[in-house]
């Protein structure tokens, strides 16, 4: 069972940029911290990805399409350290790198 994420978690893009929550669940909290839930966009900051002509880049947002499917926050999803993330706009995937660790949902 995957665990739960927080704002605080380190998410990145494909080409180190930092990946951070711009919409927390405040009513749960895991470790002192929000939640997230699934649909909320997240922004990226540091991006190394080279803009046109040399790349198509940087990464600017990254949304998930994956979460819980039992465990909801306010009646949505939300995610996990196996959630499924795509940068906009290169299409490259957002990993979650660490997250807390006593938190565990499906």
């Amino acid at each position: 069972m995957p665990f739960l994420v927080q704002v605080g978690a380190t998410v990145m893009c494909a080409h180190g940029g930092q990946v951070q929550a711009t919409v927390p669940y405040p009513r749960v909290t895991l470790g002192g911290q929000p939640a997230v839930q699934m649909p909320n966009p997240w922004v990226v900051a540091g991006c190394a990805m080279p803009p046109p002509p040399a790349g198509n880049g940087p990464c600017v947002t990254a949304m998930f399409s994956s979460g819980t499917t039992r465990v909801t926050g306010g009646g949505v999803p939300l995610l996990t350290q196996a959630s499924q993330a795509q940068c906009v706009p290169t299409g490259t995937p957002a990993t979650i790198v660490v997250t807390q660790v006593q938190a565990q949902a499906t």
